[in-house]
């Protein structure tokens, strides 16, 4: 599946009634983005979301980044991504990820025991032509090594650069790797830090984010409230040179996609602006 060398990765959905989506996805099949990546957050179900956006268009790629496996059990995830995959070959990607930690339970052990459910289950439906592909959302190095083994590969989300290059390192050459990372267009550094900060607070507040800053060299006091460095690091601001410069870091330290977040836009609100805008940048053709 070729994703291409960039992509968008958006909560702006979660917000927006289904006409609204519906021509917003086509726009960006019209400027030629050759994927697009959803969450699952606000009640929106990930799998109906991906089958809503790819009946709406012809070749844009739409990928799960994440589908929690908490949402729902095994047998019902296999059987939704196979009637995707046969529909639209090629064009699903199902991203897996713990999501939300839960207490007494190691993300590790609940994503293999998941991923065992999905191999093993049986279904009268007929299979897909075009294979189903799968990615694990995964930081650290027993679940990059997972997804190396038992999925097509892995979805990072706000890490660095150098963590791409960590990620690359374990995952080996042939895994898939698609990175998120976020961007704000802002060139003034206090309002840009103070919006990154904004968006990035509940993630300096979660065990697992806490531990991937770590291993990652940041410090306690980084966390604290996120230091210019760390914030710099998790959001790309300035002009749309400066952030479409910093975005194919991730590709020089083996990113295979990077899935572009766009911050600074209210709720209900679109990032259709500042999508066009780095398609003409980033974009062949």
């Amino acid at each position: 599946m070729d994703l291409g060398r960039f992509g968008i990765w958006t909560f702006d959905f979660e917000d927006q009634p289904a006409s609204r989506m519906r021509d917003s996805i086509q726009e960006l099949e019209g400027l030629g983005w050759p994927a697009f990546w959803i969450p699952e957050r606000d009640g929106r179900e990930a799998l109906t979301h991906a089958g809503f956006l790819l009946s709406a268009t012809e070749r844009i790629r739409i990928v799960n980044g994440i589908a929690k496996i908490w949402s729902r059990e095994p047998r019902w995830t296999q059987g939704a991504a196979v009637l995707l995959a046969d529909a639209y070959p090629g064009r699903h990607l199902l991203g897996l990820g713990v999501g939300d930690a839960r207490p007494g339970v190691k993300p590790l052990d609940a994503m293999a025991g998941y991923l065992d459910e999905l191999d093993a289950t049986t279904s009268a439906n007929p299979l897909p032509e075009a294979p189903m592909r799968r990615l694990l959302a995964a930081y650290g190095p027993k679940m990059l090594q997972l997804a190396a083994e038992r999925a097509d590969g892995a979805h990072t989300y706000h890490v660095t650069v150098s963590h791409t290059a960590q990620a690359r390192e374990v995952l080996g050459d042939k895994a898939f790797l698609g990175v998120e990372h976020a961007v704000l267009f802002e060139t003034d550094p206090d309002r840009a830090r103070a919006i990154a900060r904004e968006h990035l607070h509940v993630y300096f507040t979660q065990r697992y984010n806490i531990a991937k800053f770590l291993r990652l060299g940041y410090t306690e006091a980084d966390l604290d409230g996120g230091s210019d460095r760390l914030v710099d690091d998790l959001v790309f601001w300035g002009d749309l040179d400066t952030i479409t410069r910093k975005l194919n870091e991730h590709l020089d330290a083996g990113a295979d996609h990077v899935g572009i977040q766009v911050l600074g836009t209210e709720p209900g609100g679109s990032a259709m602006p500042q999508w066009r805008r780095l398609a003409e940048a980033l974009l062949p053709g």
